[in-house]
């Protein structure tokens, strides 16, 4: 199935984040829970299956706007009409809220494939007293991965911890792919993370890793690129971003929480 491109508002993700190199392999099976269609998202699935046969959206739901459907094709966000007549390939910014338009049945979408992720098999970086928790796709060698990584000791002074998931952009396989499994069975990933991204060489080790598991999870959320910064709430937060910038977001994420319950 080929991958549809969305292209970033005004290109700002692409200008903060190291993109992959390698065309990305079809996603697995998703592991978040079904949602149930109603006529208009059967709809939709037709209106696809329609335009291409290959089309096999792993989920169908209202959009955060009236009169369309939010669609997931290979990890990739666009959205049809009600009427499965027309289709966006641009994920909307939504300006009252600051940030890319995502419904409520899209973050819990996201929160229940990144909920299969185990805390163990992530490299955390926490404050004592956390406020905020974000997972961060990343790979060792992409510029922005390193920039925000020296960011650490200033987000985690803000509040906010940082769980590390792989995302080996240059592909299964690759050095990039063998360098990171070395990192997740050093006896102390943290510091071979942190060795890592300063440049070092990584000493070869080889262990059961979730890796690829990682990777291909990646994928289903749509990450092209490193770093990918997911919100606890399922909200993606773009590429690298300074600490003041994202502690902003994660802010306006906590207030829009709060104000809607």
């Amino acid at each position: 199935m080929f991958r549809i491109a969305i292209a970033a508002l005004l290109g700002a993700a692409s200008l903060t984040a190291c993109a992959q190199q390698t065309p990305p392999a079809a996603a697995t099976a998703s592991a978040a829970a079904p949602v149930a269609e109603g006529p208009v998202e059967k709809r939709v699935r037709d209106a696809l299956k329609e335009l291409d046969p290959n089309f096999k959206p792993e989920y169908i739901g209202a959009a955060p706007f009236p009169g369309f459907r939010e669609v997931i094709v290979s990890g990739q966000v666009l959205y049809v009409t009600d009427d499965g007549r027309f289709l966006m390939q641009s994920q909307p910014y939504d300006i009252e809220k600051r940030g890319m338009a995502t419904s409520t049945g899209l973050l819990q979408y996201r929160r229940g494939l990144l909920d299969t992720l185990p805390h163990a098999d992530r490299i955390v970086f926490a404050p004592p007293n956390t406020k905020y928790t974000i997972s961060v796709f990343t790979d060792i060698e992409c510029g922005y991965c390193r920039k925000l990584h020296q960011d650490i000791a200033e987000l985690n002074r803000n509040g906010i911890a940082v769980e590390y998931l792989a995302f080996p952009r240059m592909g299964l396989g690759s050095k990039d792919y063998t360098d990171m499994i070395s990192v997740w069975c050093a006896d102390d990933r943290k510091a071979a993370l942190t060795a890592a991204k300063g440049g070092a060489a990584v000493p070869a080790k080889s262990c059961t890793n979730p890796v690829a598991m990682q990777y291909n999870l990646g994928q289903q959320l749509g990450v092209n690129g490193t770093p990918a910064i997911f919100a606890a709430d399922g909200s993606q937060l773009g590429g690298y971003l300074p600490p003041a910038q994202l502690k902003a977001a994660l802010e306006r994420i906590g207030t829009a929480a709060a104000g809607s319950r």
